[in-house]
């Protein structure tokens, strides 16, 4: 059975990650490799809630800060000429990368 390379990227903004998920999707196709994904992962939302007024008087009014967290999920034929090509991906600020070896 063939090696399988499992890429899991995470960031706030999709829109970097679809970038991402767009130049492996070229490199995939350049090499001829088999290609699944990427599969969008539930997306984490991070709440915090924080009281306006700083001594307690007055209304109780809230502000309530949110940040998400997405994901995305890819699996390729692990070729080492697909790999390497993979390595000099540009990956933008605030978008984490993950390559996982499966065999």
């Amino acid at each position: 059975m063939a090696q399988k390379a499992r890429i899991t990227l995470t960031g706030t903004d999709a829109k970097k990650i679809a970038e991402v998920c767009n130049q492996i999707k070229k490199i995939a196709e350049r090499t001829g490799i088999k290609m699944g994904g990427p599969i969008p992962l539930p997306t984490k939302r991070l709440v915090v809630p924080i009281r306006k007024s700083p001594d307690g008087e007055g209304t109780e009014t809230w502000d309530r800060w949110e940040m998400r967290i997405h994901k995305r999920l890819i699996e390729l034929d692990a070729q080492e000429r697909a790999l390497r090509q993979l390595m000099r991906v540009q990956v933008p600020d605030g978008v984490n990368i993950e390559i996982v070896l499966k065999s």
